[in-house]
């Protein structure tokens, strides 16, 4: 399986959170994944202007040129993402969101009803199944629950699966037992 890790880790010195994601990556490649982990801290990424020229004027590509097409690129080649982050005032890092932001292009701005609610269409016939992994420094079970329903919900427009959240507490092992099970 190919899989991806989006690292919004900002802190260059929380090298705890760099490392677990560095030990799953092995983990899972030693079990004949393919693994790019992706140190969104040191990629050039513009925030989302809502300019809707991703849908207008180029397509399925962002009009800002930053490393945003690049991220997209491996998402939607990607069998699974781990979107990955210290859960930084009650959510993901500022880091994460906007890279998060900018994987619109890879929808449609035409909508469709899903579930009883209008979404985007596809744009790609494959989308990743996700997951999300959140180093938690003091949140509480409502804070987790939100954040994991705020990606749960956001799947549905990104035309993926949402598969589970977990924490940097649980083990590596338990984490890439979850990735192998999907």
């Amino acid at each position: 399986m190919k899989i991806t890790i989006l690292n919004g880790n900002p802190n260059a010195d929380n090298v705890k959170f760099d490392n677990y994601l560095e030990e799953l990556a092995d983990l899972l490649e030693s079990r004949n994944h393919t693994v790019t982990i992706s140190k969104l801290r040191e990629m050039d990424i513009k925030y989302c202007m809502g300019c809707f020229g991703c849908w207008v004027k180029t397509p399925g590509e962002c009009v800002v040129a930053d490393d945003s097409r690049d991220i997209c690129r491996e998402y939607i080649n990607s069998d699974f993402v781990l979107f990955a982050s210290p859960i930084i005032m009650g959510f993901t890092s500022a880091l994460l969101k906007k890279a998060h932001d900018k994987l619109i292009p890879l929808i449609h701005p035409y909508l469709e009803i899903v579930r009883g609610e209008f979404h985007h269409l596809a744009r790609y016939k494959k989308y990743p199944r996700i997951g999300l992994l959140l180093e938690n420094k003091g949140a509480d079970e409502e804070d987790i629950k939100i954040i994991s329903n705020i990606y749960m919900r956001d799947a549905i427009n990104l035309r993926a699966s949402f598969c589970f959240t977990r924490l940097t507490s649980d083990y590596v092992e338990e984490v890439a037992n979850e990735i192998d099970s999907i």
